[in-house]
């Protein structure tokens, strides 16, 4: 059957959501894949570190899948390459520095020699089927972040990626306005939008100041031991923080193994040039107080980096009293209880915290509303398409597309199937988009089994009872009841006792076959020993019956 001839775009993650972007474009049957991310698991996944977009939409029509072209670096752009790039089995394309670290994941996967990694060195077009690509490259708060443009026989879509504005970004040469707006001059059918920072009213603020905040903060603690946190892919904050080092007299040590990384690739593509020599973390605590500056990773409030273990007095670098933290980056949301532990940890031994609240030492890596419209102005779209960002984000940016001119806008998220040509914008159906999980070596459904198990689990807990009956359905021996997660502590005992009544009881009611069904025997038991347990906790442990018949 001939595919009609059309353009569509499908988002299967980061619409709807912040992080886990994957991005579909369809032109006339051919489909191009736009990042493929993921993003940081939450308690309503325990046990669970990394979570995927589900990716059964395009697994179904690899024949027709002619590449995946990577906008930049982050976790939630890239993250997912390693776990699905092989079975994808199409190219992917990257330029040098982002090509650099996935093709380390791919090397820690063991699987480098079997996925195909393209360079675009020098921002040159290229083609993957229907499809003209060009890097466009625009700040962004790591190295190397791009802008896509899309050229099909449909028109133009102008995809941004991550973005901001800066005139001094520190690392990389944006696009100027002037190359925006020829950009726009060619004719742009769509604009698919980074939504993240349309509430804020202001700039997202230059690369540039923030030098001037640390350098002036990192400058004002004569005496006093100083430790940075900031996101290990911000190579500009890097950059700046070497020269804070060197300018305010002070050594650099770098803790935290994702930092090393990012300074070692970065170097290898021509980043971080005069960048300090490096003080051993092992050897920092030689180094007098007031002349230390480290860099730590940990800023988000992971248990295991270098902040926390810093915090618990678990790493070479040691705070003493009056030395000094600067968080430079902001809370992501959904991170603020774990930061508020580590920040109440170090306020506990005397270390005094500054944010970006307090002082100019963190500026975003989104566009605010000022920049939103700038971009309006001179990309001048047809039509809006918001992504990256929370439905109340990408409603936000639609409206105020539509208010700055933009002819058409659309809401749409994750799995809304949208034709942007001919006649678009145009929702057409509802895609299968749900979620994956990694589950330590299990790739498995978010609604899974398992999953739902272990989260009714960790919220209710269990309750085993064990019985042997006889095969008319009389019982065999004394039933063994145990718990785990039910926090009855002093009345334990008096639970069980009543619990084992409860089953025994549950059994001897059974009349008829019930008596004789094992199925029926177990779910009676089940149920009865459920009550015991809502009656004393307050809760539905999850019950499980281990039933024995002789």
């Amino acid at each position: 059957m001939k595919s009609p001839k059309e353009l569509l775009f499908l988002a299967l993650g980061g619409s709807g959501e912040i992080g886990m972007n994957v991005n579909l474009y369809c032109c006339d049957g051919k489909w191009l894949m736009v990042d493929l991310g993921m993003t940081f698991a939450d308690p309503y996944y325990p046990g669970i570190d990394l979570v995927f977009a589900d990716l059964d939409f395009i697994e179904q029509r690899l024949d027709d899948l002619v590449g995946i072209v990577l906008t930049h670096a982050h976790e939630d752009h890239i993250g997912a390459v390693p776990y699905f790039a092989q079975d994808l089995g199409v190219p992917l394309y990257a330029t040098p520095f982002t090509a650099k670290l996935v093709h380390e994941k791919l090397v820690e996967a063991g699987i480098e020699d079997e996925v195909e990694l393209n360079v675009i060195d020098h921002l040159d077009r290229f083609e993957l089927g229907p499809f003209g690509i060009r890097y466009v490259p625009l700040a962004h708060s790591i190295a190397e972040g791009n802008a896509l443009l899309i050229d099909t026989p449909h028109g133009k879509i102008f995809h941004t990626g991550d973005w901001k504005l800066d005139d001094e970004p520190r690392i990389g040469t944006p696009a100027t306005e002037e190359e925006l707006t020829a950009i726009g001059d060619e004719g742009i059918l769509a604009l698919v939008c980074d939504s993240t920072n349309v509430f804020n009213p202001k700039p997202s603020g230059s690369e540039g100041e923030v030098r001037a905040g640390l350098l002036e903060a990192v400058g004002a603690q004569k005496g006093r031991r100083v430790v940075v946190t900031t996101f290990a892919s911000n190579v500009a904050r890097l950059q700046t923080l070497g020269e804070v080092a060197e300018a305010t007299g002070r050594k650099l040590c770098v803790a935290g193994r994702s930092l090393d990384r990012i300074i070692r690739v970065a170097k290898s593509c021509g980043y971080l040039k005069n960048f300090p020599d490096l003080v051993h973390m092992d050897d920092a605590m030689d180094v007098p107080r007031g002349e230390l500056l480290v860099l730590a990773t940990g800023g988000q409030g992971e248990p295991r980096a270098a902040l926390a273990r810093i915090a618990g007095e678990q790493h070479p670098v040691r705070l003493e009293k009056g030395d000094v933290v600067l968080f430079s980056s902001r809370q992501i949301p959904g991170n603020e209880l774990a930061i508020g532990r580590i920040q109440n940890a170090l306020v506990e031994k005397g270390v005094r915290i500054v944010t970006d609240k307090q002082s100019m030492i963190h500026v975003s890596g989104h566009p605010g509303r000022p920049e939103l419209v700038a971009l309006y102005d001179w990309i001048r779209p047809e039509i809006l398409v918001p992504v990256h960002g929370e439905i109340r984000h990408m409603a936000e940016q639609a409206q105020l597309g539509l208010d700055e001119g933009i002819p058409k806008a659309i809401l749409q998220k994750n799995g809304d199937l949208i034709r942007l040509a001919p006649d678009g914008p145009k929702k057409l159906s509802e895609e299968r988009a749900g979620r994956l999980v990694l589950d330590g070596d299990i790739i498995a459904p978010a609604d899974g089994e398992g999953v739902v198990a272990r989260r009714k689990l960790s919220q209710n807990g269990l309750i085993s009872v064990a019985l042997a009956v006889r095969h008319d359905g009389q019982l065999l021996s004394d039933i063994d009841v145990g718990a785990i997660g039910i926090p009855l502590d002093e009345d334990m005992e008096a639970f069980v006792a009543e619990a084992k009544v409860e089953a025994a009881d549950a059994v001897r009611k059974l009349k008829g076959d019930r008596k004789r069904d094992r199925i029926a025997v177990a779910e009676a038991v089940r149920l009865a020993v459920r009550r015991a347990g809502q009656r004393w906790s307050g809760k539905k442990p999850v019950v499980q019956v281990l039933l024995r018949e002789s």
